[in-house]
């Protein structure tokens, strides 16, 4: 049990670290490498809290025991990291067009600059 709460610990240490780098950076491709952090370290903790009724995969056979339902992974955790996946991957690229768009007006591509300009 002392692992899965090393393990935990290091989990929300990198989605601290990807939280900070989305306040502190001001250039607009760290803060997207900041989120996929943050995504990342989201998808790890809800792998490890779907493992730990057991590590085995949910498919059974016939000749299962209760015992080894006992030690079976939670598969709805996985269903539906399966689904944060995609759609993070999805916002990611989408996010990494816009930046290559707006690189052509900035190429610092500092939030400073877009705030400051006049909309119109």
């Amino acid at each position: 049990m002392a692992t899965i709460r090393l393990l935990e610990l290091l989990i929300l240490l990198s989605l601290l670290s990807g939280f900070l780098g989305l306040l502190l950076r001001r250039n607009l491709y760290l803060k997207v490498l900041a989120m996929d952090v943050m995504g990342g370290s989201v998808v790890s903790l809800f792998v490890l809290i779907a493992a730990r009724t057991g590590l085995r995969s949910p498919i059974l056979s016939d000749g299962e025991t209760d015992q080894a339902l006992a030690a079976v992974a939670d598969p709805i955790p996985q269903a539906v990291i399966l689904t944060a996946i995609v759609i993070g991957l999805s916002t990611q690229a989408l996010l990494l067009v816009v930046i290559s768009r707006l690189s052509v007006r900035d190429p610092l591509l500092d939030v400073r600059t877009f705030d400051s300009e006049d909309p119109c």
